[in-house]
């Protein structure tokens, strides 16, 4: 489908200017190998069950089908809190956020991921990658924590999420001190993201992608692309707008969707696909209280809470030749081990700070025997250390805490009412029960001691201030 407006040409029509971006650095890999390319998508707030073939629609994702078809799909891969910036933080840094302290969501000029802690961008950049991300950064709005000062050559999109700005349905008045900006590496090129920008960010971020794939297929590269998407408030380009028949959401989930077909078609044209590992995922579930501007999943509860409606997030990787076409997979793992498992592709060595990931591509290839490295994965949200997962994914254990639940949705952009719930200590079979509602600590005591003493270490080493 054909550009309506590109981004340079919408700019040119506004009278804005736009400074030039610098060349990458050119290196070259270690003992003149070449080593895979790897591409990153990363939505924000898609449900679980958005895309087909993890949900069926009335609105059609030909691209994110056609992906799983040539890849594999994982459909018990984990993010370690349901909120932005944290979910970020531990995706691009391998660490939890009660190592890195990155909680919740950051707003303008936060500090956000402290540069101690390494980023795949950095670790790819030890191995002669030329490296890039076009899209929500949400890890970091100084000048040392901001894209361009860790690891990425090149940059463009929103330092925060697209709903903290003058029209913010919470609190505009307090949003509208800090204008919601739209950079280019080190400069600001739009000074105030208006509704007329908005829907193009979609379009704008692939368009750099692909430019970005044509211009860097003769050597490594590392392309990380989490769109602003489907984040409310919700856009779309005039290309999309109204074509799903299921509303502005289906609209949104359509332009994604043909985003990633152009970017795997950028790939394929390039002569690149054979030698390039892409990935797919969201940040977190749906931010259901929005309603009909908030994605599925038919896991319990959602966004910014511990249960796998938030924590659970669609997966598909693809690497023709290394990863089984068409194939399924219900092993367990999370965004913290993509790090060590690239850098293990890359032949790059981790960084000098603790890693908490661990390379897990065994279980990404589906090696016979291979079982998953850790002994659990942690879940909080926002700096409420709740509960674990065992590594193989069977058995969850939430610690006592409060968290929210969707009273009324709310619609067309405007939130709707939570209440606060409290679970109590609790076992959840996740092979039989994936929706956790049957609570099976009496049945299984000997499983819940084990868990409860693995927490209990965990909460002491990241949690307990010294």
């Amino acid at each position: 489908m054909k550009t309506r407006q590109t981004r340079r040409e919408f700019l040119k029509t506004a009278a804005l200017s736009v400074a030039a971006v610098g060349l990458p650095r050119i290196s070259r890999s270690r003992e003149g190998t070449k080593p895979p390319n790897i591409v990153m998508i990363f939505l924000d707030d898609s449900g679980w069950g958005d895309f087909q073939p993890f949900g069926t629609h009335t609105y059609k994702t030909p691209n994110v089908e056609q992906l799983a078809k040539e890849g594999c799909r994982f459909n018990q891969f984990y993010v370690p809190q349901a909120i932005c910036s944290a979910s970020r933080a531990a995706l691009l840094s391998g660490c939890y956020p009660g190592r890195t302290k990155v909680f919740g969501a950051h707003g303008p000029k936060a500090r956000g991921l402290d540069p101690k802690y390494a980023t795949i961008g950095q670790v790819m950049k030890t191995r002669g990658y030329t490296t890039a991300i076009f899209g929500k950064w949400h890890i970091g709005d100084q000048p040392d924590t901001r894209p361009w000062a860790r690891g990425f050559d090149e940059s463009c999109g929103l330092m925060y999420s697209n709903d903290m700005w003058e029209f913010h349905p919470g609190n505009p008045e307090y949003w509208g001190k800090f204008p919601l900006q739209f950079w280019e590496k080190d400069k600001v090129t739009i000074e105030r993201v208006t509704k007329e920008h908005q829907p193009m960010l979609t379009t704008w971020y692939t368009e750099h992608a692909v430019d970005f794939i044509k211009r860097n297929k003769n050597k490594p590269f590392f392309l990380y692309v989490p769109h602003s998407m489907p984040h409310v408030p919700l856009f779309c380009s005039e290309k999309f707008k109204g074509k799903s028949g299921a509303g502005l959401y289906g609209d949104v989930m359509m332009e994604i969707d043909w985003s990633i077909g152009q970017i795997n078609k950028a790939l394929k044209d390039s002569g690149v696909e054979d030698n390039t590992l892409v990935f797919f995922s969201s940040d977190n579930g749906p931010w259901v209280s929005y309603g009909n501007h908030a994605g599925q999943t038919p896991f319990r509860e959602a966004k910014g809470t511990s249960f796998d409606g938030g924590t659970r997030s669609a997966c598909i990787m693809k690497y023709p030749g290394k990863i089984k076409p068409g194939s399924s997979s219900n092993r367990a793992f999370g965004t913290v081990d993509m790090l060590p498992t690239l850098a293990h592709l890359a032949g790059a060595k981790l960084p000098d700070n603790p890693v908490d990931g661990k390379n897990v591509w065994d279980l990404i290839v589906g090696k016979p025997g291979a079982r998953n490295p850790h002994d659990y994965y942690p879940f909080s949200t926002g700096r409420n250390f709740e509960g674990i997962i065992s590594g193989n994914g069977r058995w969850k254990l939430h610690l006592p805490h409060n968290y929210r639940t969707l009273v009324e949705p709310g619609k067309d952009g405007m939130p709707g009412k939570y209440k606060t719930n409290k679970i109590e200590l609790s076992l959840f079979d996740m092979d039989n029960d994936p929706y956790e509602t049957k609570n099976v600590l009496d049945d299984y005591p000997e499983v819940a001691e084990k868990l409860q003493k693995i927490a209990e270490r965990h909460k002491e080493q990241f949690y307990n201030e010294k």
